[in-house]
Protein backbone atom coordinates (compact mmCIF):
# COMPACT_ATOMS: atom_id res chain seq x y z
CA UNK A 1 0.00 0.00 0.00
CA UNK A 2 2.84 1.93 -0.77
CA UNK A 3 0.95 4.50 -3.11
CA UNK A 4 -1.58 4.95 -0.59
CA UNK A 5 0.28 5.56 2.12
CA UNK A 6 1.99 8.27 0.25
CA UNK A 7 -0.81 10.38 -0.92
CA UNK A 8 -2.04 10.33 2.88
CA UNK A 9 1.33 11.22 4.15
CA UNK A 10 1.36 14.25 1.58
CA UNK A 11 -2.28 15.23 2.65
CA UNK A 12 -0.91 15.42 5.88
CA UNK A 13 2.25 17.78 4.56
CA UNK A 14 -0.51 20.13 2.75
CA UNK A 15 -2.66 21.01 5.32
CA UNK A 16 -0.61 20.48 8.87
CA UNK A 17 2.83 22.03 8.29
CA UNK A 18 1.18 25.20 9.92
CA UNK A 19 -1.26 25.12 13.30
CA UNK A 20 -4.19 26.72 11.79
CA UNK A 21 -5.88 29.53 14.30
CA UNK A 22 -7.80 29.99 11.30
CA UNK A 23 -10.99 28.26 10.30
CA UNK A 24 -12.87 27.81 7.11
CA UNK A 25 -16.16 25.87 5.16
CA UNK A 26 -14.22 24.00 2.56
CA UNK A 27 -16.26 23.93 -0.71
CA UNK A 28 -17.00 20.96 -2.88
CA UNK A 29 -14.58 20.45 -6.37
CA UNK A 30 -17.73 20.87 -8.64
CA UNK A 31 -18.18 24.72 -6.46
CA UNK A 32 -14.35 25.54 -7.08
CA UNK A 33 -14.27 24.72 -10.76
CA UNK A 34 -17.58 26.69 -11.71
CA UNK A 35 -16.86 29.81 -9.75
CA UNK A 36 -13.33 29.72 -11.74
CA UNK A 37 -12.32 32.13 -14.81
CA UNK A 38 -9.55 30.12 -15.72
CA UNK A 39 -7.85 26.48 -15.15
CA UNK A 40 -3.46 26.50 -15.71
CA UNK A 41 -0.79 24.09 -15.56
CA UNK A 42 2.01 26.66 -13.60
CA UNK A 43 4.96 26.76 -11.86
CA UNK A 44 4.95 27.87 -8.23
CA UNK A 45 7.83 30.36 -8.52
CA UNK A 46 7.70 32.21 -5.08
CA UNK A 47 5.51 32.38 -1.74
CA UNK A 48 4.54 34.57 1.18
CA UNK A 49 2.18 33.14 3.70
CA UNK A 50 0.47 36.21 3.76
CA UNK A 51 1.48 38.14 0.49
CA UNK A 52 0.57 35.33 -1.86
CA UNK A 53 2.40 33.09 -4.54
CA UNK A 54 4.15 34.11 -7.73
CA UNK A 55 3.14 31.76 -10.43
CA UNK A 56 4.93 31.03 -13.97
CA UNK A 57 1.79 29.66 -16.55
CA UNK A 58 3.53 26.72 -18.20
CA UNK A 59 -0.22 26.03 -19.92
CA UNK A 60 -3.48 27.46 -19.96
CA UNK A 61 -6.30 24.73 -20.33
CA UNK A 62 -9.53 26.30 -19.95
CA UNK A 63 -11.28 29.48 -19.62
CA UNK A 64 -9.91 32.75 -20.21
CA UNK A 65 -6.18 32.08 -21.47
CA UNK A 66 -3.54 33.31 -19.17
CA UNK A 67 0.41 33.67 -19.95
CA UNK A 68 3.65 34.66 -18.16
CA UNK A 69 3.99 35.61 -14.27
CA UNK A 70 1.33 36.54 -12.27
CA UNK A 71 1.01 36.68 -8.58
CA UNK A 72 -1.96 35.35 -6.72
CA UNK A 73 -2.76 37.17 -3.75
CA UNK A 74 -6.41 36.33 -2.51
CA UNK A 75 -8.84 34.07 -2.35
CA UNK A 76 -12.64 33.61 -3.89
CA UNK A 77 -14.31 30.75 -2.20
CA UNK A 78 -12.80 31.37 1.49
CA UNK A 79 -16.38 31.23 3.71
CA UNK A 80 -13.84 31.64 7.63
CA UNK A 81 -15.50 30.06 10.93
CA UNK A 82 -13.09 31.54 12.98
CA UNK A 83 -9.78 33.74 12.81
CA UNK A 84 -7.10 34.57 15.34
CA UNK A 85 -4.03 35.82 15.69
CA UNK A 86 -4.02 39.07 14.07
CA UNK A 87 -4.34 37.71 10.66
CA UNK A 88 -6.61 35.62 8.35
CA UNK A 89 -5.83 32.42 6.03
CA UNK A 90 -2.58 32.09 5.09
CA UNK A 91 -1.03 30.53 1.81
CA UNK A 92 0.39 27.33 2.26
CA UNK A 93 2.79 26.11 -1.06
CA UNK A 94 5.84 24.38 0.82
CA UNK A 95 7.42 22.22 -1.40
CA UNK A 96 5.56 22.18 -4.70
CA UNK A 97 6.66 23.04 -7.78
CA UNK A 98 4.12 22.76 -10.54
CA UNK A 99 0.17 22.80 -9.46
CA UNK A 100 -2.79 22.54 -12.06
CA UNK A 101 -4.95 25.49 -10.39
CA UNK A 102 -8.26 26.89 -10.84
CA UNK A 103 -7.84 31.05 -10.62
CA UNK A 104 -10.36 33.37 -10.86
CA UNK A 105 -9.80 37.40 -11.09
CA UNK A 106 -12.06 39.05 -8.51
CA UNK A 107 -13.87 42.83 -8.63
CA UNK A 108 -10.53 44.26 -7.14
CA UNK A 109 -8.52 42.81 -10.15
CA UNK A 110 -6.60 41.00 -7.64
CA UNK A 111 -5.60 36.69 -8.97
CA UNK A 112 -7.11 34.55 -6.28
CA UNK A 113 -7.43 31.18 -5.90
CA UNK A 114 -10.39 29.45 -3.68
CA UNK A 115 -9.34 28.70 -0.40
CA UNK A 116 -5.84 27.89 1.10
CA UNK A 117 -6.22 24.01 0.69
CA UNK A 118 -8.38 23.78 -2.20
CA UNK A 119 -8.13 24.60 -6.42
CA UNK A 120 -5.07 23.66 -6.51
CA UNK A 121 -3.47 20.02 -7.49
CA UNK A 122 0.27 19.60 -7.36
CA UNK A 123 2.24 17.67 -9.64
CA UNK A 124 4.54 15.00 -8.26
CA UNK A 125 6.59 13.11 -10.42
CA UNK A 126 4.08 12.71 -13.60
CA UNK A 127 1.52 12.09 -11.11
CA UNK A 128 -1.61 14.33 -9.21
CA UNK A 129 -2.84 14.59 -6.28
CA UNK A 130 -6.01 15.84 -7.74
CA UNK A 131 -9.37 16.61 -5.89
CA UNK A 132 -12.54 15.77 -8.21
CA UNK A 133 -15.12 15.75 -5.00
CA UNK A 134 -13.64 17.40 -2.09
CA UNK A 135 -10.17 18.21 -1.15
CA UNK A 136 -10.49 15.86 1.77
CA UNK A 137 -11.30 12.99 -0.70
CA UNK A 138 -8.14 13.26 -2.58
CA UNK A 139 -6.81 10.71 -5.63
CA UNK A 140 -3.47 9.82 -7.15
CA UNK A 141 -3.88 10.21 -11.15
CA UNK A 142 -1.55 9.97 -13.96
CA UNK A 143 -1.02 13.63 -14.97
CA UNK A 144 -2.48 13.00 -18.49
CA UNK A 145 -5.54 11.37 -17.02
CA UNK A 146 -5.91 14.04 -14.80
CA UNK A 147 -5.30 16.73 -17.64
CA UNK A 148 -7.73 15.23 -19.69
CA UNK A 149 -10.56 14.77 -17.69
CA UNK A 150 -10.43 18.29 -15.40
CA UNK A 151 -10.38 20.07 -18.88
CA UNK A 152 -13.27 18.36 -19.87
CA UNK A 153 -15.29 18.82 -16.13
CA UNK A 154 -14.09 22.52 -17.09
CA UNK A 155 -15.35 23.28 -20.20
CA UNK A 156 -18.42 21.48 -19.21
CA UNK A 157 -19.21 23.48 -16.68
CA UNK A 158 -18.25 26.72 -18.44
CA UNK A 159 -20.72 25.41 -21.54
CA UNK A 160 -17.70 24.76 -23.69
CA UNK A 161 -17.48 21.50 -26.10
CA UNK A 162 -15.27 18.62 -24.24
CA UNK A 163 -13.54 15.62 -25.75
CA UNK A 164 -16.37 13.21 -25.25
CA UNK A 165 -14.85 10.60 -27.39
CA UNK A 166 -12.44 9.85 -24.97
CA UNK A 167 -14.24 10.29 -21.51
CA UNK A 168 -17.04 7.48 -22.28
CA UNK A 169 -13.77 5.08 -23.44
CA UNK A 170 -12.09 5.93 -20.21
CA UNK A 171 -15.46 5.89 -17.77
CA UNK A 172 -16.69 3.02 -19.63
CA UNK A 173 -13.10 1.33 -19.39
CA UNK A 174 -12.86 1.31 -15.65
CA UNK A 175 -16.51 1.21 -14.54
CA UNK A 176 -16.54 -2.36 -16.35
CA UNK A 177 -14.40 -4.08 -14.24
CA UNK A 178 -15.86 -5.04 -10.72
CA UNK A 179 -15.20 -2.37 -7.80
CA UNK A 180 -11.19 -2.11 -6.61
CA UNK A 181 -10.06 -2.11 -2.85
CA UNK A 182 -7.60 -0.26 -1.34
CA UNK A 183 -4.67 -3.26 -1.59
CA UNK A 184 -1.56 -2.17 -3.40
CA UNK A 185 -2.52 -4.51 -6.07
CA UNK A 186 -6.03 -2.85 -6.87
CA UNK A 187 -5.03 0.57 -6.10
CA UNK A 188 -4.23 1.94 -9.66
CA UNK A 189 -7.43 0.75 -10.41
CA UNK A 190 -9.35 2.21 -7.58
CA UNK A 191 -8.23 5.39 -8.59
CA UNK A 192 -8.85 5.50 -11.90
CA UNK A 193 -12.52 4.12 -10.80
CA UNK A 194 -12.77 7.28 -8.59
CA UNK A 195 -11.99 9.16 -11.71
CA UNK A 196 -14.77 7.81 -13.84
CA UNK A 197 -17.25 8.11 -11.48
CA UNK A 198 -16.56 11.31 -10.63
CA UNK A 199 -16.66 12.24 -14.24
CA UNK A 200 -20.18 10.78 -14.34
CA UNK A 201 -21.49 12.96 -11.70
CA UNK A 202 -19.55 16.04 -12.94
CA UNK A 203 -20.24 15.40 -16.76
CA UNK A 204 -23.79 14.57 -15.98
CA UNK A 205 -23.53 11.21 -17.94
CA UNK A 206 -26.00 8.07 -18.65
CA UNK A 207 -26.54 4.56 -19.74
CA UNK A 208 -24.40 3.54 -17.01
CA UNK A 209 -26.76 2.83 -14.28
CA UNK A 210 -25.53 -1.18 -14.27
CA UNK A 211 -22.05 -0.44 -14.03
CA UNK A 212 -22.44 2.55 -10.79
CA UNK A 213 -24.64 0.62 -8.69
CA UNK A 214 -22.12 -2.33 -7.67
CA UNK A 215 -20.21 0.82 -6.33
CA UNK A 216 -22.87 2.01 -3.87
CA UNK A 217 -23.56 -1.76 -2.50
CA UNK A 218 -20.10 -2.22 -2.24
CA UNK A 219 -19.77 -1.38 1.50
CA UNK A 220 -16.14 -2.84 1.91
CA UNK A 221 -15.02 0.39 0.21
CA UNK A 222 -16.43 3.82 1.82
CA UNK A 223 -15.13 5.99 -1.13
CA UNK A 224 -17.12 3.92 -3.89
CA UNK A 225 -19.77 4.12 -2.15
CA UNK A 226 -19.76 8.00 -2.29
CA UNK A 227 -18.92 8.03 -5.84
CA UNK A 228 -21.42 5.73 -7.00
CA UNK A 229 -24.13 7.66 -4.63
CA UNK A 230 -22.86 10.79 -6.42
CA UNK A 231 -22.75 9.12 -9.97
CA UNK A 232 -26.48 8.16 -9.65
CA UNK A 233 -27.27 12.11 -10.32
CA UNK A 234 -28.25 11.69 -13.69
CA UNK A 235 -30.60 8.82 -13.28
CA UNK A 236 -34.43 9.66 -12.71
CA UNK A 237 -35.98 6.55 -12.33
CA UNK A 238 -37.72 4.77 -10.30
CA UNK A 239 -35.31 1.51 -9.97
CA UNK A 240 -32.07 4.52 -9.07
CA UNK A 241 -34.87 5.96 -6.65
CA UNK A 242 -35.51 3.12 -4.98
CA UNK A 243 -32.10 2.33 -4.86
CA UNK A 244 -31.27 5.18 -2.91
CA UNK A 245 -34.13 4.55 -0.50
CA UNK A 246 -32.60 1.38 0.07
CA UNK A 247 -29.12 3.06 1.10
CA UNK A 248 -30.71 5.73 2.97
CA UNK A 249 -33.51 3.66 5.47
CA UNK A 250 -30.19 1.26 5.74
CA UNK A 251 -28.88 1.90 9.36
CA UNK A 252 -26.00 -0.14 8.90
CA UNK A 253 -24.29 1.98 6.58
CA UNK A 254 -22.34 4.72 6.52
CA UNK A 255 -23.88 8.22 7.86
CA UNK A 256 -21.72 9.88 5.18
CA UNK A 257 -23.20 7.76 2.13
CA UNK A 258 -26.56 8.01 3.19
CA UNK A 259 -26.37 11.71 3.17
CA UNK A 260 -24.64 12.00 -0.12
CA UNK A 261 -27.94 9.40 -1.49
CA UNK A 262 -30.41 11.92 -0.15
CA UNK A 263 -27.96 14.71 -1.70
CA UNK A 264 -28.61 12.37 -5.07
CA UNK A 265 -32.10 12.04 -4.33
CA UNK A 266 -32.79 15.93 -4.13
CA UNK A 267 -32.06 16.42 -7.30
CA UNK A 268 -35.36 14.47 -8.54
CA UNK A 269 -37.40 16.13 -6.46
CA UNK A 270 -39.53 13.03 -5.78
CA UNK A 271 -42.86 14.83 -4.50
CA UNK A 272 -44.20 10.85 -4.45
CA UNK A 273 -41.54 9.92 -1.75
CA UNK A 274 -42.23 12.62 0.90
CA UNK A 275 -44.46 10.44 3.23
CA UNK A 276 -41.88 7.20 2.65
CA UNK A 277 -38.89 9.81 3.44
CA UNK A 278 -40.89 10.97 6.37
CA UNK A 279 -41.61 7.85 7.86
CA UNK A 280 -37.86 7.02 7.49
CA UNK A 281 -36.70 10.33 9.45
CA UNK A 282 -37.77 9.13 12.31
CA UNK A 283 -35.41 6.52 12.79
CA UNK A 284 -32.75 8.14 10.94
CA UNK A 285 -29.32 9.30 12.65
CA UNK A 286 -28.93 12.61 14.41
CA UNK A 287 -25.18 11.74 14.89
CA UNK A 288 -22.89 14.06 14.47
CA UNK A 289 -21.64 13.93 10.68
CA UNK A 290 -18.65 14.75 8.46
CA UNK A 291 -15.57 14.41 6.60
CA UNK A 292 -13.33 13.62 10.60
CA UNK A 293 -9.95 14.34 10.47
CA UNK A 294 -7.30 16.19 12.81
CA UNK A 295 -9.26 19.16 15.07
CA UNK A 296 -6.19 21.07 13.83
CA UNK A 297 -6.83 20.84 10.44
CA UNK A 298 -8.46 24.59 9.32
CA UNK A 299 -11.14 22.96 6.89
CA UNK A 300 -12.49 21.66 10.21
CA UNK A 301 -15.57 23.68 10.16
CA UNK A 302 -16.68 22.09 6.83
CA UNK A 303 -20.76 21.93 7.05
CA UNK A 304 -22.10 18.17 6.39
CA UNK A 305 -25.41 17.61 7.95
CA UNK A 306 -26.70 14.66 10.05
CA UNK A 307 -28.82 11.96 8.23
CA UNK A 308 -31.96 13.53 9.74
CA UNK A 309 -31.37 17.16 9.17
CA UNK A 310 -30.57 15.81 5.46
CA UNK A 311 -33.66 14.19 5.29
CA UNK A 312 -35.83 16.89 6.60
CA UNK A 313 -34.20 19.72 4.58
CA UNK A 314 -35.31 17.44 1.76
CA UNK A 315 -39.11 16.81 2.43
CA UNK A 316 -39.87 20.21 3.28
CA UNK A 317 -38.91 21.02 -0.32
CA UNK A 318 -41.25 18.23 -1.61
Amino acid sequence: MKKLATILVFAFTIFSTTTFATTWDEPWQDKVIKEADSFVLAKIISYDRQEGATIKIIKSLGGKELKGKLKITDFYLLELCSSSGGHGAEFNFDDMNECYIFIKKNDKGKYCIATPTTGFNVVVNGNVFATYRHSYHQALVPADTYEKTMTAIFDNYHNIPYDKLFINEYVNKYLSLKPAGLNESEINTFFAQHVALECAYHLRLTGLYSKITPFINDTSNFHNQVSGARALISYNTDECKHELLKVISDTTRSHFVQVLCVWTLSEFKPKELKNQLIKISEKASTAENGFGGNIMDPRICTDFPNVKKAITKLTDTL
